[in-house]
């Protein structure tokens, strides 16, 4: 098994291949997270980017991050986080932001969980979803943290989910159409990055703006606290050096549908 120097070997070596950029022909993307702050590590700046191109971004948090600041109570931490987020979020264009109001610190993945961001997909139809890593560990071997671990998943399968008629009919009844029109999957802090986005420059003047209107949080964090724009700027540009350009943001895209003709129909397949 690799130490912890072995993975992050093994993350440089994957970035010194250049990554390709995250297609752009697509018009409605939905993020879907489990705390206020987690869209604002690094994705805000994306989604900065997007919404600067007409594209419509919409925000779906499994939980109102209640349990995020120690020397708070939950009932008042809750609807501080939220307005953070909502906040953090005109920052980067984006209007809608949805909470489904599972406990902080125990979400748990399964049937319930899928099904509200099910939901929540036919509801808005998007085509790209981007969430958080899933795996234990994270980009740079940094452990994951529970309700990203069950959100990330979750959202995975949701998006596929979304599309069936037969799973949750009782969407239907609430007058939700299926949705199979998600074409990627974008999970941002994984270590392995398959494509990137370009933040540079105002993109990510803007997802700097996006975490520092995280004030009460990144205060809350104490000696263990940062600097948003200091290391904003050093993920982005890290991110960046995968790329070829100054800053970007790395995601690893599941891509949920063949483009264009499936490789069994490709003009070459017989030859292979």
């Amino acid at each position: 098994m690799a130490g912890p120097d072995g993975r992050r070997a093994a993350t440089v070596a994957v970035m010194n291949e250049r990554l390709p950029a995250l297609p752009e022909d697509w018009d409605r993307a939905l993020a879907v997270v489990a705390h206020p702050d987690d869209i604002e590590y690094g994705t805000a700046s994306a989604v900065a980017r997007w919404t600067a191109q007409g594209k419509q971004v919409t925000y779906l948090l499994a939980s109102r991050g209640e349990a995020g600041i120690d020397s708070m109570h939950p009932e008042l931490a809750g609807p501080l986080r939220e307005t953070e987020e909502r906040a953090g979020a005109r920052e980067v264009g984006v209007e809608t932001v949805e909470f489904l109001d599972h406990r902080d610190g125990m979400i748990e993945y399964g049937i319930a969980l899928r099904r509200d961001i099910a939901r929540t997909v036919r509801r808005y139809q998007p085509e790209v979803i981007v969430t958080g890593a899933y795996g234990v560990r994270m980009v740079a071997g940094m452990t994951n943290q529970a309700d990203h671990r069950a959100v990330g998943l979750a959202a995975l399968d949701a998006a596929r989910d979304a599309g069936n008629r037969w799973f949750f009919p009782e969407l239907a009844d609430e007058g939700l159409a299926p949705w199979g029109g998600v074409r990627y999957v974008c999970v941002a802090g994984g270590d392995q990055p398959t494509h990137g986005v370009d933040v540079t420059g105002e993109p990510l003047r803007r997802g700097i703006a996006s975490l520092t209107a995280h004030a009460e949080y990144i205060k809350g964090l104490g000696a263990g606290g940062f600097e948003p724009g200091q290391f904003l700027t050093w993920a982005a540009g890290t991110g960046g050096q995968a790329m070829g350009v100054e800053s970007a943001v790395l995601f690893d895209v599941h891509v949920l549908g063949f483009e264009g003709l499936p490789p069994w129909l490709a003009p070459d397949a017989a030859a292979g």
